[in-house]
């Protein structure tokens, strides 16, 4: 008897449906290319902001050093402090005064900030500073309330419309654009001279904190110049 080869039955053609799930490979390729742009576009703003940064000092964390600069009078100011008595610059006449402007409630490092300079008060005194004082832009209340909250001696200034932040352009170096201050640190000469003035808040890193020691040894260095 002889044998007969049986043929597999054919299997039916499935056609999608226009409602058919798309291709998983499709939608990889679609996801790759957007972290491809993403990633372009990154790359095309850190070269925007750094070829657009100028006056820069410095290797790592550099800083910027705006206008009023060293060798000019430092412009005067009355300001409400976080004490509840209003502070001139003039009452500070005759010591070595560190202004620090900051971006204010919102940058719990700019606080951080001050905490580290009163923990090493001895360190910042044996680099010649007499004073620090904060100013900031938000309301005199509000900064009184912090202060107390982080238990801190150092008076911080209300500048709500930024006036006295505008005529020392610190308010040039935020991450908030022009309606904030950004991390700068300008020290005042006995004699009203700005002797030294740092801009850590500008692009491209947007320096919300100045460990102690760094802070101290770019004065030294910016001073002894």
């Amino acid at each position: 008897m002889r044998a007969t080869s049986k043929t597999a039955p054919r299997r039916p053609v499935r056609r999608p449906s226009s409602g058919a799930a798309p291709d998983p490979r499709h939608r990889l390729w679609w996801r790759a290319g957007i972290a491809l742009a993403t990633v372009g576009a990154l790359a095309a703003l850190y070269a925007v902001f750094s070829t657009s940064s100028s006056g820069r000092t410095g290797g790592q964390g550099a800083y910027d050093v705006g206008s009023p600069g060293p060798g000019t009078p430092a412009p005067g100011f009355a300001l409400t402090s976080s004490t509840g008595h209003q502070l001139q610059l003039a009452d500070l006449r005759g010591k070595n005064t560190l202004l620090y402007f900051q971006e204010g409630l919102t940058c719990q490092p700019c606080w951080d900030q001050l905490t580290d300079l009163e923990k090493d008060a001895a360190k910042v005194k044996a680099a010649g500073i007499d004073d620090i004082v904060s100013i900031t832009t938000d309301p005199a209340d509000l900064i009184a309330r912090k202060t107390r909250d982080m238990h801190l001696a150092t008076p911080v200034l209300s500048d709500p419309d930024l006036a006295v932040s505008k005529v020392y352009r610190a308010n040039d170096f935020g991450m908030m654009g022009a309606s904030r201050d950004g991390h700068t640190f300008v020290l005042v000469g006995p004699d009203g001279t700005i002797r030294w003035r740092a801009d850590y808040g500008g692009a491209p890193d947007y320096t919300m904190y100045v460990p102690v020691a760094r802070l101290l040894a770019d004065l030294a260095a910016g001073t002894h110049r």
